[in-house]
């Protein structure tokens, strides 16, 4: 966050912000909700952080990927694709989508475009691996970090 607070001239709030996704954690963890996240592994690769720091990030991903409300998925990127990847999206019930871009973020209610989101995750989250294969991803991600 700081990386892009700093290139692109934006005010600086990024404690304030990481602050806040970190609050957002919890959720995790209360209430009876449950969560499917789905990533390519190239992100697990891709270090925008110093080591110790992406260490941190996938061990929280192998934490959260263990819990019994999260399902995470991840797309190998040796995977043959019938779809890549498309902006990052959030899809909450069948009421509300969340598409971030590089300057906003997109809140979408038509139920007609929330199915063009829902049918679009299906697709990539067929091409995901889960469990014990997502965790193999994640812990060669970390060895490769050593």
């Amino acid at each position: 966050m700081r990386t892009v607070q700093l290139r692109d001239g934006l005010i600086d709030d990024v404690e304030a912000a990481t602050d806040a996704r970190l609050e957002r954690q919890r959720y995790l963890y209360e209430g009876n909700h449950t969560y499917a996240f789905l990533i390519e592994e190239s992100v697990l690769r891709c270090t925008v952080v110093d080591n110790d720091t992406m260490a941190a990030q996938l061990g929280h991903l192998l934490t959260i990927g263990g819990l019994p409300n999260v399902s995470l998925g991840i797309i190998p990127m040796s995977t043959n694709r019938t779809h890549w990847p498309c902006e990052s999206f959030g899809i909450f019930d069948d009421q509300l989508v969340n598409v971030e871009l590089v300057s906003t973020e997109v809140t979408i209610r038509q139920p007609r475009e929330i199915a063009l989101y829902d049918q679009r995750f299906k697709i990539l989250s067929s091409q995901a691996k889960r469990g014990p294969d997502a965790r193999k991803l994640i812990t060669k991600a970390l060895d490769a970090l050593a």
